[in-house]
């Protein structure tokens, strides 16, 4: 089965068995919603067990998230540092135009059909989301995910079409 990041784990949050959670996911109400199943794993990227989730609110920049079963900090203080998955299968249909991070890690840039790099991760620093190109022999590239910078993802043929305005490459 596979498994996709939605959070990390960094801290406990007071003593009822919160976890103080860094999402990675655009959908987390969706994620971290009251009866939500997802699969912990550990430091090691080891499957630990299936959680259900019990409560979620937004706290600053985290979620705060309770599971079922655990009702005290002795619970899940062992569980910092550890990742949180949802598994494919309870993945949900998405509206056109829009992409899970798996689909779009790993494609390839194209600006005017000459490769660039590729899509090595995606960060998320506040009004839209930042996509990060590795490119060989440069420092990597930041583009913002902007219809004017973002022209076309198309995951099934692995290729992105940017433009990149003038001032996002400080390497030309």
């Amino acid at each position: 089965m596979n498994y996709f990041n939605v959070g990390k784990i960094v801290n406990t949050q007071g003593l009822q068995g919160e976890v103080r959670v860094l999402s990675v996911t655009d959908f987390a109400q969706e994620r971290f919603k009251k009866g939500a199943r997802l699969a912990l794993f550990d430091k090691k990227g080891n499957f630990v067990t299936d959680l259900e989730v019990a409560s979620h609110r937004k706290h600053k920049n985290f979620d705060i998230v309770k599971f079922k079963g655990f009702y005290h900090i002795n619970d899940v203080e062992k569980y910092r540092d550890y990742t949180l998955k949802v598994a494919e299968e309870d993945l949900t249909e998405l509206d056109e135009g829009e992409f899970y991070y798996h689909e779009i890690i790993g494609l390839d840039v194209y600006e005017d059909d000459m490769l660039i790099g590729q899509i090595k991760e995606i960060l998320q620093p506040g009004a839209n989301d930042v996509w990060v190109i590795k490119r060989k022999g440069k420092r990597d590239l930041l583009l913002p995910y902007i219809p004017s910078v973002i022209l076309k993802v198309d995951p099934a043929n692995k290729r992105v079409d940017v433009h990149v305005l003038e001032g996002l490459d400080d390497e030309n």
